[in-house]
């Protein structure tokens, strides 16, 4: 004899069937029920409901940064920035860099030690470059930089205002570190100048200031990559016109250090264009990487004309530090 079946519902029985498995039990946690809220990972006990265009995570307002499209996560805005080639101008240097720290640095410091000539006396005598110093105080081929005629207010005017004018978009071009070397260098190259076209008497005994052969340097450089784009300005000849004719109305300030400076911001010029290159694949950067060595070897250069020049005039003595 078949045993009967089972007792099915009952059609009058309003209440739904229940059976194992189908949720009709009481709720506990983690037993299939709603699901945790999303949360930023970097602030685990804020809740945020919208993610990352990027990685897909949940964001909270302190971590969002604005995106292109959407929302995307300090971490992933961190990631795209370390993974974005930095765009360079033609000569190596990072475009839109901010301020020109260095240009206004110079400029303070030439204002700074101006000031400081008026008022103490005997700094220009320490700062200023003298030929028959050069080889026992070398220094002085850098602190004259900084220094101008302390009786001619005209003289730091002159070369501040073209430092102003210039200085920002030379800078910009070239980038903090070439622009303070080629500003450096050519001051150099001013006092080179002066060991070179000087006579022994007066020339070497005379306290000669350099920030002329500096500025006057950064003139022809500009001048030199402008000629590249075949346009020189009409204000920039004046500029220069002016700057040669003012050793002659201000004492101090040596017509020999501004050519100096001339030639060697010259030379600096036509090296960046040698070792310019838009673009940034490899040949580009190998070819801007040059600027570096060649640097070098015209600051050799400079060194061995001056040193060549000293022990001629003075001998080798001259080398020693005085006491």
């Amino acid at each position: 004899m078949s045993s009967p079946p089972p007792p099915g519902p009952d059609p009058a029985d309003p209440r739904p069937a229940t059976g194992p498995g189908d949720g009709a039990g009481p709720h506990t946690p983690g037993s299939g029920g709603a699901a945790d809220p999303p949360t930023c990972p970097r602030h685990p006990d804020r809740v945020s409901y919208v993610s990352c265009q990027r990685c897909g995570r949940p964001t909270c307002p302190d971590c969002q940064r604005p995106a292109a499209v959407g929302i995307q996560c300090v971490d992933c805005v961190k990631e795209g920035a370390r993974t974005t080639p930095t765009a360079r101008t033609r000569f190596g240097a990072r475009v839109a860099d901010g301020p020109p720290v260095v240009t206004w640095t110079i400029l303070g410091l030439c204002v700074a030690v101006y000031l400081g000539q008026r008022l103490v006396p005997g700094l220009t005598r320490d700062l200023s470059f003298v030929g028959v110093l050069a080889g026992s105080e070398p220094w002085r081929f850098i602190t004259s930089a900084f220094v101008h005629s302390p009786t001619s207010l005209l003289h730091i005017l002159f070369n501040m205002y073209i430092l102003y004018a210039f200085g920002p978009t030379l800078e910009g071009a070239l980038g903090r570190v070439r622009f303070l070397l080629v500003y450096l260098l050519s001051a150099v190259g001013g006092s080179i100048g002066v060991l070179l076209l000087s006579p022994l008497e007066p020339g070497w005994f005379v306290q000669v200031v350099g920030a002329s052969g500096a500025i006057f340097g950064l003139l022809l450089l500009y001048v030199v990559l402008l000629v590249r784009q075949g346009q020189v300005p009409t204000a920039l000849l004046v500029m220069i016109g002016i700057n040669l004719a003012l050793p002659f109305f201000v004492s101090g300030i040596a017509w020999e250090a501004h050519i100096g400076g001339a030639v060697t911001g010259a030379a600096l010029g036509g090296l960046l264009l040698l070792t310019s290159a838009p673009g940034r694949d490899k040949e580009a950067v190998r070819r801007r990487a040059m600027f570096w060595p060649g640097l070098v070897g015209l600051a050799a250069v400079l060194l061995g004309l001056g040193v060549f020049r000293i022990v001629q005039v003075l001998g080798a003595g001259a080398f020693t530090l005085t006491g």
